[in-house]
Parts: structure tokens; C-alpha cells; sequence
């Protein structure tokens, strides 16, 4: 224990968001359809039981970042590191498709919560390094999102003629990582090592009231904040293609004859360039601008979205998806931090909080509305659209977004 307390905060930071979203991912992919379907659910409502934590993403975190604002950010972190550790325990005792819908609920709190005020404390942690800090811990959760459907696929394949271990194997793993990361959550430090000064003090000392208040008036100015809600805007964007991307892709792969472990391939080089290149090019945009970076990522987003339907061959489908990952990259690893640079300290909760759900809302919409581009007009339509959207975004953006945060960038 005496060693766990003396590591940084930031590696332990990375660890447990590493076992929460390994932990999260493991629960869905590829269980959580196989699942649903041996409970008797029609597609229509897989479709809903898969959707339920995206819906939960929307309405928490706005909320949970603002809460973090009030009462700190190990309150609330080791809040959904609890869920992530006692959801799992309910998958076990699931045998209808009504009480998976709420046990995925219940588990979509998780990341909700947790997503928006691990990378507030970021951001509380540092400011000169922010970005090339997000990054890294954002590839700490990828390698987590990564492993999870590979281990969740050998262990159905392993337990696949037990019916009673089959789907409980990989809910016990998940439990087991959501155990790791909530006990790791409590060795977090109770403080941030860069509160706004007597921040913290006149927090202790205030009433309820007073501290609602307080969190109503934070909130307020995040969305009142231009910077701020066109700058989420544009990582919206960003997720609306990459959930068109996630979607599609595989299908479109195998409408030109592709075979399965080629299509595997496409996607994890996708996985595999977001995960290494956003560290380094969150030290560019801590060296840089970051709107232009966000611009530039937007431009050739829409480069690779475009070559995407001429692209009838695998090796040149590969470069397509793991340029898309480079530039998904390039955006994200500026977003975040720019929303940060543009909030106060003591806003940053409730700063990214509002920018984890319009996100949300972009990511969830981007394969709905896809599929009804593709349904009528089919894969070259629905990708050049999905393109020029993120070229309009992209050449309109840097105005939007107002002037860039440079003067809060100078500390360590």
C-alpha cells in the first residue's frame, strides 16, 4: 500500500482508467449482442440494450463533471470505479432481456461519470503538458478497449460448451478488472496539485446551498463559453464519422469480398494509430496551436472518408482506415485540452463535462444517420457526405472557435 502512495497520481490515473474501460469494454464487445440474443431479444432491441449506456453518457456527464468541480474529483472518480466494480456482479444473476437493459443502465453510469472528470484531473495535473498528458492517458484507456474483445472473444470460444460459464467467464473477468480499478481509485490523491488559490478552502467551509450555487454559475459560464461549445463541436463531428467509420466499414469491406480476419486487420489499424499517435500529437498541440491542429485533423479526416469508397483493394483500404486513425488522433489529442485551456481551473469538470456529451450525441448519431444515407443512396454518397461535413467543419471552425487560450499554457 505504502508503494501504491507513492506513485503519481497521473500513473495511477492511467492504470485505473486502463482496468475501468478494459473492464466496460469486456461487457459489450463481443458478449453483450451474443447475449442479448440467447435471452430471446429481437434486433430492435439489442439495438436498444447496446445503445442504453451511450443514452446514460448524454444525461451524466454534464452533472458528474460540474459535481467534480464542487466536491473534487477522487469523490466522484471512486463513485464510478464502485459501479465499475459491482455492475459486472449483476450481469451474473441476468436471465431476461428487460434486466439486462437495466443492469446496462446501471454499468452506462460508469463511464459517463468517469469519462469527463478523469480528464479534468488531468487537466488539473498539468498545463504546459496537457495535450501530450491527454494523449497519454487516452492511449492508456485504448489499450484497455483494445484487449478487451480479444480476450472476450477466447473466452467464449474456451467456455463455449459450458452453459453456465460461457457468458459468466467474461462477466467475471470484467468484474475483476472493475475491482482493480476501484481499488486503485482509492489511493488517488484527495486534492489537485493546481486548484485555483483558496479554492479548495472555501469549499470546505461552504454550506450546500452555497456549493450548489456555485456549480450552477460554473456550469453557466461553460455555456456561455463560445471557445468552449464550438470546440466540442467539433469533436462531435469527429465522432459522428467515427461512428459511421465503425459501423460501416466492416460492411462496406465485405461487399467488395473481403474476407473476416482482413476486416479485423482494418479495424486494428484504425485502433493502432489512434492508440500511438496521440501522446506525440498532444505534444504538438502543446508546442502549437491547437485550433489549427483540430483544423487540419478535420481536413484530412475528410481526405480519408473520401478515399474510402474508391478504395477496392485491402492494401489501399489499410492505408484509408490507418489514415483516419492518425487524423482521429489529431483532433482529439487538441480538443480536450483546448476546452481545458479555455475553462478556469475550477471549471474543467463542468468544461469537459458538456464537451463528453455533445460528443456523445455526435458518436450516437453518426451511425443512425449513415445507415439512412447508405440505405438510399448507398456507401460512396454516405461517405463522401460524411467527408464534406468534416471539410465544412473544418474551414469554418478557427472562427467559430475565437481566440486561442495562449496565456494559460505557460505553467508547468
Amino acid at each position: 500500500m505504502n508503494r501504491l502512495r507513492s506513485v503519481s497520481p497521473f500513473v495511477l490515473l492511467c492504470t485505473i482508467g486502463l482496468c475501468a474501460i478494459f473492464s466496460s469494454t469486456i461487457s459489450k464487445s463481443p458478449v453483450l449482442p451474443l447475449f442479448a440474443h440467447d435471452l430471446g431479444a429481437r434486433d430492435a432491441l439489442i439495438g436498444f440494450i447496446a445503445a442504453a449506456s451511450t443514452v446514460v453518457g448524454i444525461l451524466l456527464s454534464i452533472p458528474a463533471g460540474a459535481l467534480s468541480d464542487i466536491f473534487g474529483r477522487k469523490k466522484v472518480i471512486v463513485a464510478a470505479a464502485f459501479i465499475f466494480a459491482s455492475a459486472p456482479l449483476l450481469y451474473l444473476g441476468v436471465h431476461t432481456a428487460p434486466q439486462l437493459v437495466l443492469v446496462r443502465i446501471y454499468h452506462g453510469c460508469a463511464t459517463a461519470i468517469f469519462g469527463p472528470v478523469a480528464m479534468a484531473l488531468v487537466a488539473d495535473l498539468y498545463r504546459a503538458q496537457r495535450g501530450e498528458k491527454m494523449g497519454w492517458y487516452s492511449s492508456s484507456t485504448l489499450i484497455g478497449r483494445s484487449l478487451a474483445p480479444f480476450l472476450g472473444g477466447i473466452l467464449l470460444t474456451v467456455f463455449s460448451t459450458s452453459m453456465f460459464w460461457h457468458y459468466r467467464s467474461v462477466y467475471a473477468l470484467c468484474a475483476i478488472a472493475g475491482m482493480v480499478s476501484f481499488a486503485l481509485a482509492l489511493f488517488l490523491p484527495r486534492q489537485s496539485p493546481v486548484p485555483a488559490e483558496g479554492a479548495e478552502q472555501s469549499k470546505k467551509s461552504m454550506p450546500a446551498a452555497g456549493k450548489l450555487a456555485q456549480m450552477q454559475k460554473g456550469l453557466g459560464e461553460v455555456l456561455r463559453h463560445r471557445g468552449i461549445l464550438v470546440t466540442s463541436g467539433a469533436e462531435a463531428v469527429q465522432y459522428f464519422g467515427f461512428g459511421a467509420f465503425e459501423v460501416f466499414v466492416p460492411l462496406y469491406a465485405k461487399s467488395i469480398g473481403l474476407h473476416d480476419w482482413m476486416i479485423g486487420i482494418l479495424l486494428g489499424s484504425q485502433v493502432l494509430a489512434l492508440t500511438f499517435s496521440k501522446p506525440l500529437l498532444g505534444k504538438v498541440s502543446d508546442a502549437h496551436e491547437r485550433r489549427t491542429q483540430i483544423m487540419l485533423g478535420l481536413l484530412g479526416g475528410a481526405l480519408g472518408l473520401l478515399c474510402l469508397p474508391f478504395c477496392k483493394v485491402f492494401w489501399l483500404l489499410l492505408i484509408a482506415c490507418t489514415l483516419f486513425g492518425v487524423t482521429m488522433a489529431t483532433v482529439t489529442s487538441s480538443t480536450a485540452a483546448l476546452v481545458a485551456d479555455y475553462a478556469r481551473s475550477t471549471n474543467h469538470g463542468s468544461a469537459l463535462g458538456v464537451m463528453s456529451t455533445i460528443m456523445d450525441i455526435g458518436h450516437a448519431g453518426g451511425p443512425m444517420i449513415a445507415g439512412m444515407i447508405i440505405g438510399g443512396l448507398g456507401y460512396t454518397a454516405c461517405f463522401a457526405g460524411v467527408g464534406a461535413f468534416f471539410a465544412v467543419t473544418a474551414a469554418i471552425y478557427p472562427a467559430l472557435a475565437g481566440a486561442s487560450p495562449h496565456s494559460k499554457r505557460t505553467a508547468p
